[in-house]
């Protein structure tokens, strides 16, 4: 017998219940980290050479800056995923998060080579740019996220690598732009009916006269659940295609 669809009762699909150390792994919002993570991994997967310690770095890097920095910075602005968090302690991550990218960085243009430096200058400025909407908000939409968290990172995991620009790099970038692209547009309805939507009204008509009731759980079912399959597809397919490289 079928269940019925789960109450939106969360914030975010992944979050979970306020408080305590609860509330910082849902501030890393794990399946999106992971799905980020996945690009950069993607990339360096398409590089002529891969080299383990630099996309290692090149992953913790991102960890901090996107996983820790951004969404810290997220949840300073109006509180999304409505964690206990004190602003002191968001503040704290962010700042935290985005100065230990940075140091990888700094590290990577020594180590590896001054090359790296525009793309750590991008990096440290994707961040504040999209998440504090600097500019009036001209960095913070589809276009600019799916640059700055899908096509960014997976250049970067290819370029530490391969130190030149490539057809492959250029493509598979191109690939997470779009994938990344896709799940905006997954994830915003989704979040609109989780925490903006007081109700839904109204039935969708079969044609073999079946009436359903439309709900904001049978809304956002088939929305979550196509980013749940993704994001775990995504981080599959990378952890794979970098195995088999390594």
């Amino acid at each position: 017998m079928a269940t019925a669809p789960r109450k939106l009762d969360r914030p975010a699909f992944y979050a979970l219940r306020p408080g305590g150390w609860r509330d910082l792994i849902t501030l890393l919002h794990p399946p999106y980290t992971a799905w980020h993570l996945s690009y950069v991994a993607l990339g360096a997967a398409a590089a002529p050479s891969v080299y383990p310690v630099r996309v290692a770095a090149a992953l913790g890097a991102f960890l901090l800056a996107v996983g820790v920095s951004a969404h810290a910075l997220d949840e300073l602005n109006g509180r999304p995923l409505k964690t206990r968090l004190s602003r002191a302690s968001l503040i704290a991550l962010a700042v935290i998060g985005l100065g230990g990218a940075v140091a990888l960085g700094a590290i990577g243009l020594v180590v590896v080579s001054p090359l790296l430096a525009p793309l750590v200058v991008v990096g440290a400025a994707l961040v504040p740019a999209y998440n504090l909407e600097l500019a009036g908000g001209r960095f913070h939409n589809d276009v600019w996220f799916a640059l700055a968290w899908g096509a960014f990172p997976a250049f970067t995991g290819y370029f530490v690598n391969a130190l030149t620009v490539g057809p492959a790099g250029v493509l598979v970038a191109a690939a997470c732009f779009l994938l990344s692209l896709a799940q905006r547009r997954l994830s915003t309805p989704a979040r609109e009916l989780r925490r903006h939507t007081v109700a839904v009204s109204g039935s969708q008509r079969l044609i073999d006269g079946r009436e359903l009731e439309l709900t904001e759980e049978r809304l956002s079912a088939p929305l979550e659940g196509a980013l749940s399959a993704l994001w775990l597809a995504l981080v599959l397919l990378a952890a794979g295609l970098l195995a088999l490289r390594l």
